[in-house]
């Protein structure tokens, strides 16, 4: 059972234990203890655009040389950059300092092994075991050396550059690309425009507070507006981390990540596709038509890519816009998945909207049932009940997901259907239910 690390690495609210400067130094060292088996080793560090940055940078980077590890550190890189300079340092770990989609007083840690992956559950352990032993530093003459890396951006630019596919070029392409004030904000636009596109920027002036604000794929609204106002052939919306993205088509609307899946799974061809709990019944029931295999799994980057690599397959990712194409990316690239999308849109010579057609999304409808204190559904028989007699009035033409929460005391409840608003009434029902059955059992 791990006492710190999630499904992505430790996050939380800064300044609230384990987002705290003397937790990052000791979590510095007891990485630094892990990996320093008496070779020479060093670590990468990247991070997003908000503030708590450079305060969690200075001590990570203490902690490691305290265990005497050399650090490279990257300044602001899109998470799956620091997956792949990871690999090309040949260092022994990626550390990124990021709180992804959330707003900037969160922050957070996740790390990659040397192949560019989430690290394992067994060196996590390690690296918690080691947290519970007093921090001695190694001597003088063994302190890790830091190095600030240059031109960490100009190598990730030419990787991105490099997997769009070969022959293809964005020249007469129109794109609007908010980066959310995020960590690809000096980036992404460089990889667009030296493709050749015609690049509009948004979100790509950070200033430690605005990162997600009003922007990126958490708000895709003024990305919309704008692609109608310049009449651009898409919009791209990355998150402050860069490894999500959703996309906006001609016409103004948003193509989520289920669709942006089904997009790439007709044009790539996989043998299957894995997605998540959430992912839309439409997704499922497109892909199937296409005689393309479709697994879920639970919640969470992590899940999906253990699924497909246990499968052998290529594509994956969650309708949050996390995308996973394993044939270019270790992990999820918002900038790598939006090539391959307008790759797609290239061969075919069809638009985003044109393309999306093809899958005919259900609509859903969550509600988040907040709690005073976690529990455990299948400790509530009449919670059961109350679900059947949901997925009954459904008739097979819907599903039902109740799913609690594994950061906060929350469940959430998802009904997905046909008719939107008997989706909704549903959804409320079920929440209320839920809600009351906890209530009088606590």
């Amino acid at each position: 059972m791990k006492k710190y690390f999630g499904t992505d690495g430790i996050r939380g609210k800064v300044g609230e234990w384990p987002i705290t400067p003397d937790f990052m130094l000791k979590l510095g060292w007891a990485i630094g203890r892990v990996l320093n088996n008496g070779k020479s080793h060093r670590v990468v560090i990247g991070k997003d655009t908000r503030i708590s940055g450079y305060m969690f940078e200075s001590v990570l980077e203490a902690g490691l040389s305290a265990a005497g590890v050399d650090i490279l550190l990257l300044g602001p890189m899109p998470t799956p950059a620091i997956a792949y300079l990871t690999r090309t340092f040949h260092a022994q770990a990626g550390i990124v300092i990021s709180a992804s989609h959330n707003p900037y007083y969160d922050n957070g840690i996740k790390f990659f092994s040397p192949e560019g992956k989430k690290l394992s559950d067994e060196v996590e352990l390690a690296i918690e075991a080691e947290l519970d032993k007093p921090l001695v530093t190694v001597p003088s003459n063994q302190l890790g050396k830091a190095k600030r890396v240059d031109d960490a951006g100009g190598r990730y630019i030419e990787y991105c550059k490099n997997t769009l596919r070969q022959g293809l070029d964005l020249k007469g392409l129109k794109i609007v690309l908010d980066c959310a004030n995020g960590a690809t904000y000096h980036v992404a636009p460089a990889v667009f425009r030296e493709l050749g596109a015609d690049v509009i920027e948004l979100g790509v002036k950070p200033n430690g507070l605005n990162i997600n604000a009003d922007t990126g794929s958490m708000h895709p609204e003024i990305l919309q507006q704008e692609v109608l106002a310049q009449q651009a052939h898409v919009g791209i919306a990355l998150d402050g981390d860069g490894d999500r993205v959703l996309m906006v088509d001609g016409h103004g609307e948003l193509v989520d990540g289920d669709e942006l899946i089904f997009i790439l799974a007709k044009f790539l061809k996989p043998q299957g596709v894995v997605g998540t709990l959430m992912s839309n019944l439409g997704m499922e029931l497109a892909l199937k038509k296409n005689h393309i295999e479709f697994v879920r799994v639970k919640v969470g980057d992590r899940y999906v890519i253990e699924a497909l690599e246990k499968n052998e397959w290529s594509l994956g990712g969650e309708s949050s816009g996390h995308i996973i194409c394993r044939n270019v990316s270790t992990t999820g690239d918002g900038i790598i998945s939006a090539l391959q999308v307008l790759a797609a849109i290239l061969v075919s010579g069809k638009s985003l909207y044109e393309l999306k057609h093809g899958m005919q999304k259900f609509p859903q409808h969550m509600i988040n049932v907040k709690l005073n204190s976690a529990v455990k559904l299948e400790n509530y028989p009449a919670i059961t009940s109350a679900v059947a007699a949901v997925e009954k009035q459904l008739a097979q033409k819907g599903r039902v997901l109740l799913r609690a929460s594994g950061t906060e005391p929350v469940i959430r409840v998802m009904v997905e259907g046909i008719d939107p608003n008997l989706v909704k009434q549903l959804a409320e029902r079920l929440a209320q239910q839920v809600s009351d059955i906890v209530s009088c059992e606590l």
